[in-house]
């Protein structure tokens, strides 16, 4: 998944001549802290809430003013890997997307990006969750697979997360089976160790219950 797959068609940019009172309004309808300032197909930058809070006039338009727009953006072609990486480094709520012609084509949320990473992880999946400790030298996705696959099951996602100051690995496996107690039968008999695991059946559709609620609340709100 690339960046121009992941832009949303809901934000409207800013221009010169809007106010900064309705860019606060836009930024409290979209739930962000940074909106694009764009000329044409030209992106200006990306103004924030703190910037506007901190003009004079709320009602004078945001281009009379001298702005240190932040330049940030990412390209169309960008993996969504490095999409993340471009959000983390610059702590911001919106990333404007460019073309190889260095026109505007549209901005990604993170809202919007975390529910494609949803799907990525496969979270809304029906399967259990393993998280394995290995040595890096000992680490084999061949075998970790097979284990899985073994037992009647496939991996629908993995992440590994290097644990500092130490040669030891993280492996967080998603697959498609609520009962994972023979895949976990089997990892031990390979000496895995596994840092732990959720499976239950009644705990999945909780979940699935409990962000329902969350976010029949946040409708609400």
């Amino acid at each position: 998944m690339i960046a121009k797959e992941l832009i949303t068609d809901s934000i409207l940019p800013l221009k010169g001549s809007d106010t900064g009172a309705y860019a606060l309004g836009l930024m409290d309808d979209y739930h962000l802290s940074h909106l694009p300032v764009v000329n044409d197909t030209e992106l200006l930058g990306l103004i924030s809430e703190t910037d506007i809070l901190g003009l004079n006039d709320f009602d004078e338009a945001i281009g009379n003013y001298n702005l240190t727009l932040n330049r940030a953006w990412v390209t169309e072609g960008l993996h969504i890997f490095e999409v993340i990486k471009a959000f983390s480094s610059r702590k911001l709520t919106l990333l404007p997307v460019l073309n190889d012609r260095n026109h505007y084509l549209g901005s990604i949320t993170m809202a919007n990006l975390v529910q494609h990473l949803s799907g990525i992880a496969a979270v809304d999946n029906p399967g259990g969750i393993i998280v394995l400790e290995v040595n890096n030298k000992d680490y084999l996705l061949t075998e970790i697979a097979g284990i899985v696959e073994s037992n009647d099951a496939k991996v629908l996602s993995m992440y590994i997360t290097s644990i500092p100051d130490s040669t030891l690995l993280e492996i967080t496996l998603k697959i498609n089976r609520i009962d994972i107690g023979p895949v976990l039968q089997t990892f031990f008999r390979y000496n895995y160790t596994v840092k732990a695991s959720w499976s239950h059946e009644d705990a999945y559709h909780d979940g699935l219950q409990d962000r329902f609620d969350a976010l029949m609340n946040y409708l609400n709100i």
